[in-house]
This record gives C-alpha cells, sequence and structure tokens, in this order.
C-alpha cells in the first residue's frame, strides 16, 4: 500500500476497532490479531501494533526512504458493552470477506460508536435487580430477601450511573455500592422480618463483582500481553477493593450502632435443591447479558450455558472436591461450549463466557471473609482463608473457561500466522485471516 491516504485511512480504522474491542473486555491478543487481520487484508503489508490497557499505536513503513507513519489511540472510556462489541466483530468480519471496503467501513464504525441503544436505560436497571433476586433466591434466600437484594441492585445502579457521569473513579462507585448494599441488610435487620440479610450483601456483591476484568488479566497473562494483564489485574484488585472496603464499612457501622447483619456460613446457603441453584443460574447470566447490551437473541443461549455451568459445578462441589475445583470445572464446561454455541448465533464467545460465569463468582467467600476479619481475632484467620478461597475460585473461573476454549476452537496454521505472539484462544474476532489479493 503506497497511496498515504489510503494508508492513514486504513490505520485510523484499525486503531478504532481496536478501542472498541479492548474497552468492552476484549483481550490484548484478540485485539493484536483482529487488528492485524483487518489491516493485511486491507493491503497494509507487515504492520507493527502495540497494545496496552490504556493506548493503542499502530506504524507501517509504507517506503524503506521515508519515515514510518505512526498512529496512537488511548483508550479513555471502559464501558462493558456487548452489544457494540458485536457490531464490531461482525463488520470485521464483513472487512474480511469483501463486503465492506475501509470507506464504508469506517462509516458504519462511527454509527456504532456513535448511535445509542434502543434499549430503555431503566430497563437496564430492573435487569440488574432481576439478577440480584436471582442470586438471593438460589443461596436459600425467600421471596422477601429476593425482593430487597432487587431493590439494592436497582439503587446501586442509578447511584453509580450519577456518579460515572460525574466521572468518579470506579473506585469510588464500587465503595458506594458496598455501603448501599450493607445498608438495605442492616434495614432489613434492623426490622422485625424473618429474613436472613446477610443473602442481601452477598447477592450484591455479586452483580459488583461482574464488571470486574478477572478474566482478561488471565488470558492477557495467558497469552504473553504482562504489561497488559498487570494494568487489567491492577484495575480488578481496585474494584475488588472498594466493594470489601464499602461493605466492611457497612458491617462496621452497623456494629456500631448495635445492628448485626449475621455471618453467612458455607453449606447453609440454600442449595439443596439442584434446580433452584440451575434455573436461578441461568436467569442471573440472561439478566447480566441483557444489562450489558447483549443481542437478544443471545439471552436464552446464554441463560443455557449458565444452567449447565451450575449443574457442572453442582456435581464436582457435591463430589468433594470443593468450591474451587467446582468452579474450574464449571468454567472449563462453559468454555467449550461457548465457542460452538458462539458461532450459531453470530456473537463472539466472550458475550457467552463471561455472562455465563457470573452466577459462579466468590460473593460468598468475600462476604463470609470480610464477617469474620470483622470479628475477635481468633476469627481472623478463617477470614483470611475465606478471602484466599474467593481469589481462588475467581481464578479457576478465568483460567478454566480459556482452557475450555483452547480445546474447543481448532489450531490452524492460519491462526498462527494472525501474530508471532498470539498464543490463546479466539475470544473476540475472526479465527482465520485472509490477505486481499
Amino acid at each position: 500500500m503506497s497511496d498515504i491516504k489510503q494508508l492513514n485511512l486504513t490505520i485510523d480504522l484499525c486503531l478504532r476497532i481496536g478501542e472498541v474491542l479492548i474497552s468492552s473486555g476484549a483481550g490484548a491478543a484478540d485485539v493484536t490479531a483482529t487488528m492485524g487481520s483487518v489491516a493485511r487484508h486491507l493491503g497494509m503489508r507487515n504492520p507493527e501494533i502495540d497494545v496496552t490497557f490504556t493506548s493503542l499505536a499502530m506504524s507501517h513503513q509504507y517506503d524503506e526512504e521515508e519515515p514510518a507513519l505512526s498512529m496512537i489511540r488511548n483508550v479513555k472510556h471502559r464501558d462493558l458493552d456487548y452489544g457494540d462489541l458485536t457490531a464490531v466483530d461482525h463488520l470485521v468480519r464483513d472487512i474480511l470477506d469483501d463486503e465492506a471496503d475501509v470507506y464504508l467501513a469506517r462509516t458504519r464504525m462511527a454509527t456504532i460508536v456513535s448511535v445509542g441503544h434502543p434499549t430503555h436505560r431503566w430497563l437496564v436497571t430492573l435487569a440488574w435487580g432481576v439478577m440480584c433476586a436471582s442470586v438471593a433466591a438460589f443461596l436459600g434466600g425467600g421471596m422477601v430477601v429476593a425482593g430487597i437484594a432487587s431493590l439494592a441492585a436497582m439503587s446501586i445502579d442509578r447511584l453509580q450511573l450519577a456518579m460515572s457521569r460525574r466521572r468518579l473513579p470506579a473506585f469510588y462507585q464500587q465503595i458506594a455500592g458496598g455501603v448501599v448494599a450493607t445498608l438495605f441488610a442492616l434495614g432489613a435487620a434492623a426490622s422485625e422480618i424473618d429474613v436472613d440479610p446477610s443473602l442481601v450483601v452477598t447477592a450484591n456483591i455479586v452483580m459488583l463483582l461482574a464488571g470486574v476484568g478477572f478474566m482478561g488479566a488471565i488470558q492477557d497473562a495467558l497469552t504473553g500481553f504482562y504489561v497488559t494483564s498487570g494494568a487489567r489485574l491492577i484495575e480488578a484488585l481496585l474494584a475488588t477493593a472498594g466493594i470489601i472496603a464499602g461493605v466492611s464499612g457497612g458491617l462496621s457501622l452497623g456494629e456500631a450502632i448495635g445492628v448485626d447483619v449475621g455471618r453467612l456460613e458455607p453449606g447453609y446457603s440454600g442449595w439443596e435443591a439442584t434446580w433452584v441453584l440451575v434455573v436461578g443460574s441461568a436467569l442471573c447470566a440472561a439478566a447480566f447479558a441483557y444489562a450489558s447490551y447483549s443481542p437478544m437473541r443471545a439471552l436464552l443461549p446464554i441463560a443455557a450455558v449458565a444452567a449447565l455451568g451450575a449443574a457442572a459445578y453442582r456435581l464436582v462441589d457435591e463430589a468433594g472436591f470443593g468450591r474451587t475445583w467446582g468452579a474450574g470445572t464449571a468454567a472449563f464446561a462453559i468454555g467449550l461450549v461457548s465457542y460452538f454455541v458462539a458461532g450459531r448465533i453470530r456473537v463472539p464467545p466472550l458475550v457467552i463466557v463471561v455472562s455465563a460465569v457470573v452466577p459462579l463468582l466468590p460473593g460468598l467467600s468475600i462476604y463470609r471473609g470480610l464477617s469474620l476479619l470483622a470479628e475477635d481475632d481468633a476469627r481472623v484467620s478463617l477470614g483470611l482463608l475465606a478471602m484466599v478461597t474467593a481469589a481462588g475460585v475467581a481464578i479457576a473461573l478465568a483460567s478454566g473457561v480459556i482452557l475450555g476454549e483452547y480445546l474447543a476452537q481448532p489450531l490452524k496454521r492460519e491462526a498462527r500466522r494472525l501474530e508471532d505472539r498470539l498464543s490463546g484462544p479466539r475470544l473476540v474476532g475472526p479465527l482465520r485471516a485472509r490477505t486481499k489479493r
């Protein structure tokens, strides 16, 4: 490619595609491979691509006697928007199928990032409420607990939306969410209602953990993008620390005013009915997917995959292998199935796997650890053990999903040529790259 104008437009298009992908949680390897695939198909030979968590850079030496043309694009906003992610994924496939040239692709890209969603924002708030209600239900709470958890979740969503519009960092949003969840639990504990308010906190912890990018951090580490993995991990740890700070502050407030929220004991959570866990997990995953603007056609398949994961989790846990192995096995099954399901409904596998593992997030272990740490020194070790268990479950979920994708996707020569550093499965973007002839 020797036309400078065409070269500029191609690089700019690739950077815009990469920005949407990485801001929606795609791994750095997927972003690099997708950008390289589009650039090569549009006639660019040997582009240099550098992807980090906060910026994207791309350069091309179009003439040995001229300086290389380079562009950098900063990633300023991070929104979990699976609608835009799916639209960009379809655009990339159309480019590779010669159904869109660089000019049409740029027009479609501008439309994707500028046009809002047809879904009303209050429906998203309602979806978060349904998600937390389903979590409270499969943890053993009744209708009253589910209703309180739903109200708390919707309140958290509206509060975090207002804070994000004022550009407050996500850390403070997580603290506020943890405080609100605990205040609702304190209100339930102070009333005469015969409920377990600790389930309210646990359900809302799962909601706050849903957007944390543990999976992207693990994927980047496994595929050799250690700088981006470290940045994602720091962001995830900060978000989790915000949850811990908010919930622990609320628990301390309850202790100061003489209101005991209680401690949720593993095994007491009401999972004796497997069908409750399976149905609740399916509803939880579908509600999260809807709140993340996933295409409507993906909701039922996501619910089915989440139900499969919950059943696998229950089977392994009852066999005596523990929560961590149960979570890892369930995530492996989810990753293995999601690749084939995603191809049938035409969405990136990332949309399915992230939504399906949400019901398995370690909200129970985090709450148990916090409540134990707030007690006497004799139980601090048990609290730390619960927090370590939560970290182990999170790692097991991420690594299990990625291992399932490794085995599900065929390793073809064309996939290996996408990028020398690419060594992992594709959760976003086409598996094959084609070069324009």
